[in-house]
């Protein structure tokens, strides 16, 4: 299908939290990233609380989120880049989504999709066609511990690594590594031999815990549990991260 062949609605509207340039660490290349605000979920280690709420986002046609995003493309080709849809939860906002995915293929703009997989299927098949990268946060290496970090049930996330393996889409792995919490290592074990049956994983990253949010949270009045937690160490991460190898 030729890029301008790609229909979109200009006109839809959606929210944003906010829109970051120059990015290095979310996906290939220098990238602008896009924070959609509205979130299903409530990770502990969280360090974007402010964009659980949709109306915490200033509403933003998809030709004003083109726009802005049009300004940086020959940084994009020249480095390999583009832009990646974060949050809070991008596929929180599917339709909006999907045609500002659609409006950067139209525009030969390389996207990724930054997302807990935290979606109705209905809502990933929508959007899957038209993502060149998807990244995918694994937030726990099982059911007990996922629903303890996050609040919510694991299986829809698992399910959409399915769904992108049988739409043929390139996939890393985000795996937040917290001591006391993401660290069991026969749970990653088991995490590990369940990602090797999917050939369309290139890597998994392993993200170290960190404390950057946690004044965000007590701006908002939420209570941060992990006030104590240290980052893992080298050695654990390491560890982990030779576990994970794909």
């Amino acid at each position: 299908m030729n890029a301008m062949d790609y229909d979109y609605d200009k006109t839809l509207k959606g929210r944003v939290h906010s829109i970051f340039t120059g990015g290095m660490v979310d996906g290939p290349g220098i990238r602008c990233v896009v924070f959609f605000t509205g979130c299903p979920l409530r990770c502990k280690y969280c360090h974007n609380p402010d964009t659980w709420f949709l109306d915490n986002g200033m509403e933003m046609s998809v030709e004003e989120v083109l726009r802005e995003l049009l300004k940086y493309k020959k940084f994009y080709k020249r480095s390999g880049g583009g832009v990646t849809f974060s949050g809070g939860e991008p596929l929180s906002q599917p339709e909006f989504l999907c045609e500002i995915l659609k409006a950067c293929r139209a525009n030969k703009i390389h996207t990724c999709l930054d997302t807990s997989g935290f979606a109705p299927e209905s809502s990933i098949m929508d959007v899957l066609p038209f993502v060149d990268l998807l990244l995918l946060d694994i937030k726990a290496a099982n059911h007990e511990t996922y629903k303890r970090v996050t609040g919510q049930k694991s299986d829809r996330i698992f399910a959409m690594l399915g769904l992108a393996l049988r739409q043929h889409v390139q996939t890393w792995i985000r795996y937040v590594l917290v001591p006391g919490l993401t660290d069991n290592l026969d749970e990653i074990r088991k995490l590990a031999d369940f990602l090797r049956e999917y050939n369309n994983i290139e890597k998994v990253d392993i993200l170290p815990f960190h404390k950057l949010g946690e004044d965000k949270w007590k701006d908002l009045g939420i209570e941060y549990e992990l006030h104590d937690t240290l980052p893992p160490s080298p050695e654990l991460i390491q560890t982990v991260r030779e576990i994970l190898t794909v």
